[in-house]
């Protein structure tokens, strides 16, 4: 069985398609065949059936059949009156009106298809979709729902609508890569059957966009399916040196550390130790809320590497982080003589070849960093181990990259965005997972209350008491400029008028376009207790970690998700003191916005705050979609069809029994190119 047999095959191979037409397609992402026939409709039109023009209500959309019994026009509009036996309607069209006064007779037959308004002397219809009819000729009448679909400028529904049902005619029962039996256990139907149903269903037969159908159910389960199996076909890496931690080196260590670890963390340090002691590489995903230990577990299997002799490499999405994690482990590892090095873009041109020279030699056995860490000039003597910090915030490029620094690496991915279960089924289905859900002793949950931004002024007088008290506060804007549109306030203006009207209180600025060394000062500055009160932007998203800082102010909380404002709350209460975060939103806030903040304030578990973002905003950036493309789906909706995974998990080991043959197929079908980057 092979795809050349039409839906791999190109557009341009359509009747009618030239460069014109095939540039506006590839706006869509219809590329092939298969994309046209993928490029499923928005919603459907029913014109199966004329309606009586005395039964029309507002908002229906209907084909009505008349006869023009007078036209009015006038220098705004043309009204055609239309009547049938039952009543007459007033028809508006508002373009091309000479042209239209000249076609329509008062006598003609019309048939008009559009949404029915409500008007001063009845419903009516505004500029709709017409047909004028010959004495004996019937109204066209469709014998299936009309699909309306996604479009772009200079693309109409009618050359939509064709080119469709030119790949529609393509179809043969051939090509369907769902074996009899498979579709049999679940009862879908075949290939053919399920696009026709759900490009042209039949009347009273609309698929709802909440509710699946069975040509939709098949759809979205091949779709799931493709993707898990080209996570499990990924190529497989070469044999990996088995890394062991030394009972007395796991002794040490423990002692060593300034607290007590929980027993959640005891547990996924144990299986990580046990997988680097395997000769294949590691592939573990370490899942956890905000603070709760995640980076001291990567320093176990720092450890366990570099008593085996090899190098390790811990990669943070920001400079602020990357320094962080460098004076714990710093502090972690100081009793096995170990002093891990910071390679970031700040680094100057003779300090960068020091640090380069050194890892190239294997002198430096740990090295933490940036995406400094992934440049070409990057070389290491032994590299083992390979950490990502916050893995969805790189590329998918930079992350092969590192990876590929080392003939055959193990890989642990830490993330404090808790992935909800739907999408770690889905995405890391190849991986091991490990999940810390437990906080560590004496870490409270940080109240959190929403707050309209009409008392703001009682918000700074609340700061100006904190202050008093010696602790330190957060003040979260969601800008950096003032843009009147959004309604947002611009960090910069926010510190200047906090200034203002708190002349006692010490504030400093910190937002991205900020120079590195001059960010590095005030997050010094702040840590160190000379900034009473910051004024950020969501780059202290990740990794700031200041004991004494108890209070944030999140501004516009509306304007983010769930699990990034999550995130921000978790820069404060690190300290074990009561914590604080107030939601100062804009009024009036939507519906939408009140449900989401209501989440936040009842809720403080990161797991239970990931499931609802995903079914508010779907997938969003939980795994870096927009390096990857992963998750544009097709035909699957994740909030609708995550019942599909456990039948997918199955279907995935059916066919690696029966059908591997299939399996290629499959994946070429539904990822094309994307296929290459499953693995990462």
């Amino acid at each position: 069985m092979s795809e050349s047999n039409g839906l791999s095959a190109p557009v341009r191979s359509l009747t009618g398609v030239g460069s014109h037409l095939e540039s506006r397609l590839r706006k869509l992402g219809i590329v092939r065949i298969f994309d046209l026939l993928l490029h499923l409709p928005l919603r459907y039109e029913d014109r199966t059936r004329i309606t009586a023009i005395n039964t029309l209500q507002p908002g229906q959309m209907a084909l009505i059949s008349g006869q023009i019994c007078d036209m009015n026009n006038s220098a705004k509009s043309l009204i055609v009156t239309v009547s049938d036996a039952s009543g007459s309607l007033p028809v508006f069209f508002f373009g091309g009106r000479a042209y239209l006064a000249k076609q329509f007779k008062p006598g003609m037959r019309l048939s008009c298809y559009g949404e029915v308004k409500p008007g001063l002397y009845g419903p009516s219809l505004l500029h709709p979709d017409f047909q004028i009819l010959t004495d004996n000729q019937q109204p066209d009448t469709a014998t299936t729902l009309t699909p309306i679909y996604p479009s772009t400028e200079g693309l109409t529904q009618k050359t939509l609508r064709s080119l469709i049902k030119q790949a529609l005619t393509r179809l043969t029962p051939e090509q369907d890569l769902l074996p009899h039996a498979l579709r049999q256990r679940w009862q879908l139907p075949d290939w053919p059957d399920s696009l026709n149903a759900l490009h042209h269903p039949a009347s009273g037969q609309a698929p709802n966009p909440e509710q699946r159908t069975p040509a939709l159910t098949r759809l979205a389960l091949e779709e799931l399916l493709s993707h898990q199996l080209s996570l499990r076909a990924a190529p497989k890496r070469p044999e990996a040196p088995p890394l062991c931690l030394p009972a007395d080196w796991h002794q040490r260590m423990t002692e060593h550390l300034p607290f007590a670890l929980t027993e959640t963390q005891q547990r996924v340090i144990t299986e990580i130790l046990a997988d680097l002691t395997l000769p294949q590489p590691m592939s573990r995903l370490v899942q956890g809320d905000v603070g709760c230990g995640k980076t001291v577990v990567a320093a176990y299997a720092v450890l366990a590497t570099v008593a085996s002799g090899f190098q390790a490499a811990v990669m943070a999405p920001t400079e602020l982080l990357a320094e962080q994690h460098q004076r714990n482990f710093q502090q972690w590892l100081a009793p096995f003589g170990l002093s891990p090095l910071l390679l970031t873009g700040a680094d100057g041109a003779q300090a960068r070849r020091h640090k380069l020279a050194e890892l190239d030699s294997g002198l430096t056995q740990v090295v933490i960093g940036t995406h400094a860490l992934f440049q070409e000039q990057v070389n290491f003597a032994r590299l083992g181990l390979v950490i990502i910090d916050e893995q969805h915030r790189f590329g998918v490029h930079q992350r092969l990259a590192l990876r590929g620094k080392g003939s055959a690496t193990h890989q642990l991915i830490m993330t404090a965005t808790p992935i909800p279960r739907t999408l770690a089924m889905l995405n890391y289905s190849d991986m091991a997972l490990s999940i810390i859900d437990q906080r560590p002793p004496g870490r409270r949950a940080v109240m959190t209350r929403a707050i309209a931004n009409t008392r703001r002024a009682e918000v700074i007088e609340r700061i100006a008491h904190w202050t008093q008290t010696g602790q330190q506060t957060y003040w979260v804007c969601t800008l950096i400029e003032e843009s009147e549109s959004l309604q947002c306030e611009a960090a910069e203006n926010t510190a200047q008028r906090l200034a203002e009207q708190l002349p006692d209180v010490r504030i400093g600025l910190l937002h991205g376009r900020m120079k590195t060394r001059d960010k590095d000062q005030v997050m010094a500055d702040f840590k160190n207790g000379a900034i009473d009160l910051l004024v950020a932007t969501t780059v202290i998203e990740v990794g700031v970690d200041v004991p004494n800082a108890n209070l944030m102010v999140i501004e516009n909380p509306e304007r983010l998700g769930l699990s990034q404002l999550h995130q921000l709350r978790g820069r404060v209460g690190r300290g074990g003191a009561a914590s604080y975060c107030l939601l100062l939103f804009q009024s009036p806030l939507s519906e939408h916005g009140r449900q989401r903040l209501g989440i936040l304030r009842d809720s403080d578990d990161g797991f239970v705050i990931a499931e609802k973002d995903l079914q508010l905003r779907g997938p969003g950036e939980f795994l870096g979609t927009r390096q990857t493309g992963a998750l544009k789906f097709r035909a699957a909706e994740l909030s609708r069809d995550a019942d599909l995974l456990d039948a997918t998990s199955d279907a995935c080991h059916w066919l690696e029994q029966h059908h591997p043959d299939l399996i290629p197929l499959l994946i070429e079908r539904w990822l094309g190119q994307a296929a290459h980057y499953a693995e990462v």
